[in-house]
């Protein structure tokens, strides 16, 4: 039913010349949106009555009972992974490293003649005309429509004080963004990942690489000129 719903959204915010059409879509993904979210609500709350029925009378005070009362504490030690030749870690220092290696695998250019093609192309010198600079309503809109709870990069500034900055600072905010765009680069020290592992449910005890999903969390002012740049992409696709 995500999927499904994911794809009726898509449906309708693609919809952009025709406003009968638009409307039309917009009420089925309401629609579609209104049955998720209950159905989400009833498999939950079954969900949550099967679980606690595996309380028995012989036994008040297992696993339902220690969740009840705060008393379930998750391990945050690192466990012994196993490497693909069949090998174990053998300490923290060499499952740390082996989470990176996987994590983060080297550009080996192990490329299909497509992407042979390409490389070459990103090293040869930018000959078309330079694009408009962002404005400062651009750069501000970006920005205030960031997410305020999200969690920042290694950084740590969040949000709502990148707004705050630009507030004061709206002119040199703007620039920087705009040096970036004439200069086509991307900062070096923005492409620094602060990565946060999440062991998958139900795979807490593996010891499969692939029990953890990585999440990269870049800085948010790498985050705004992502999205900046996004911005001026879709304009220019869905324009011609």
């Amino acid at each position: 039913m995500r999927k499904k719903i994911k794809a009726v959204r898509r449906q309708y915010q693609q919809t952009k010349h025709d406003s009968n059409l638009r409307e039309g879509r917009k009420q089925q993904y309401l629609q579609e949106k209104r049955k998720y979210e209950a159905t989400l609500r009833k498999t939950k709350m079954h969900s949550w009555k099967q679980y606690c029925n595996v309380t028995k009378a012989s036994n008040p005070w297992n696993t339902v009972y220690k969740l009840a009362t705060g008393n379930i504490k998750s391990c945050s030690s690192l466990s012994t992974l196993r490497k693909p030749n069949g090998t174990v870690t053998t300490d923290t220092a060499d499952t740390m490293r082996f989470m990176i290696d996987s994590f983060t695998p080297e550009d080996e250019e192990t490329d299909n003649e497509r992407h042979k093609l390409i490389r070459p192309q990103i090293k040869e010198p930018i000959k078309t005309e330079d694009d408009k600079l962002f404005t400062m309503v651009e750069t501000r809109d970006v920005i205030n429509g960031m997410n305020k709870n999200k969690a920042p990069g290694k950084d740590g500034i969040m949000s709502d004080i990148l707004l705050r900055a630009f507030n004061l600072l709206p002119m040199s905010t703007t620039t920087l963004y705009n040096g970036c765009l004439r200069t086509a680069g991307f900062p070096r020290i923005w492409k620094r990942a602060k990565i946060i592992t999440i062991v998958k449910p139900g795979k807490e005890t593996s010891d499969d690489i692939s029990k953890y999903r990585p999440i990269n969390l870049i800085n948010t002012a790498a985050k705004v000129l992502k999205k900046v740049l996004i911005n001026r992409i879709m304009h220019h696709m869905y324009s011609i």
